[in-house]
């Protein structure tokens, strides 16, 4: 069987390092592991209006942005399909297909949208295009055919569900749509990185992201700005290490080497979190070290994303291109679909019969 990989994001702004350590690295190193035959990368303008249907030109203004996001971390047009969703018209289509086969209360227990629900306060009232998002990431996995999407972990109940589709809509018309399999970051660190704020997750409503565009001077004043232990009052006290947002960072961004450039008194982070841990370590320098580990990171995103800045052009003709290329792929499986179904009524004269 071929693997396949799809994946994205919704253009509801620029992609910050809650995205980068969630998917985003992740996506780089399958893209360069030569074990993929095909990677599909989508930018969910559609899942994006569900909730922003009043506001388009938040999503229309964030299109160019995210492909640019894109290509500053690493995606290569050359290796993996970049696209954007509601240019591919058939997806619209699958979801229709798909809804038949699911209950108003399966995805009424979905977590993922509950949280989403609560985060939007759409308990009142919720729009239906947004409360059937799960169905449509579903039209969008199996249109591609993919085996395998890497996202961050709060998105495991969608793959699930996903998946139970695929199942139910392969049990009723025959063997048709690949089932995925969720790939989630290596480092436990980065299932799911907190805000600056320590809250539970970066998110670009809540304004509390180190956005991947953000000039050096920016992260740096975030950084010194984050939230540590509250009972860490004094550089004498004992600290907690767990549930404190800049030891998770440095335990998804950091590595050994890096103390010797810039934290000699320490070999690893083990060491720094003991020293933190006993008390004596002042949050200041805890913090420097992260903004030295952290610019390392973000230098090379920064230098490439500059460089696309002055080639939006092209970035336009990446857009169009991938998107040209999704159309096809996704028609295919829209035509087998159709056909398990058995409404391609015009294919042939199987109507006379």
């Amino acid at each position: 069987m071929r693997q396949i990989i799809l994946t994205g994001d919704r253009p509801t702004g620029r992609l910050h390092v809650g995205h980068y350590v969630g998917s985003l690295k992740e996506r780089v190193i399958l893209q360069n592991s030569g074990k993929y035959d095909e990677i599909n990368i989508m930018i969910a303008d559609a899942q994006a209006l569900t909730d922003n249907a009043e506001h388009p030109e938040k999503v229309r203004q964030n299109i160019l942005q995210v492909a640019l996001d894109y290509l500053a971390v690493g995606i290569d047009p050359e290796k993996s399909c970049i696209f954007i969703q509601s240019m591919v018209p058939e997806l619209t289509e699958l979801t229709f297909y798909y809804m038949n086969l699911v209950t108003v209360s399966r995805v009424q227990r979905n977590p993922t949208v509950k949280a989403e629900i609560r985060q939007r306060n759409f308990e009142a009232s919720i729009p239906v295009g947004f409360f059937c998002y799960p169905i449509s990431q579903a039209a969008d996995i199996t249109a591609f055919g993919a085996t395998a999407v890497p996202v961050g972990e709060d998105q495991k109940p969608m793959l699930e569900q996903c998946r139970e589709i695929v199942r139910k809509f392969n049990e009723v018309y025959g063997e048709t749509l690949v089932e995925p399999e969720i790939v989630l970051p290596s480092n436990s660190a980065c299932l799911r990185l907190p805000g600056i704020d320590g809250k539970a997750k970066m998110s670009k409503s809540l304004g509390n992201c180190i956005y991947l565009s953000d000039d050096e001077e920016t992260v740096r004043k975030k950084i010194m700005s984050m939230y540590t232990d509250p009972t860490h009052l004094k550089k004498s006290d004992p600290g907690h290490v767990e549930g404190n947002p800049v030891f998770t960072y440095l335990d998804a961004f950091c590595r050994d080497e890096q103390f010797a450039e810039y934290l000699p008194d320490y070999a690893n982070l083990d060491e720094l979190k003991e020293h933190y841990q006993r008390g004596g370590l002042g949050d200041v320098t805890v913090k420097k070290f992260l903004n030295s580990v952290m610019q390392e990171e973000l230098r090379p995103i920064r230098e490439r994303r500059a460089y696309w800045e002055q080639r939006k052009p092209e970035v336009l003709e990446i857009l169009k291109e991938g998107s040209a290329k999704a159309e096809r792929r996704a028609a295919a499986t829209l035509a087998r679909v159709r056909h398990a179904m058995m409404i391609d009524y015009f294919d042939g004269d199987a109507l006379l019969h």
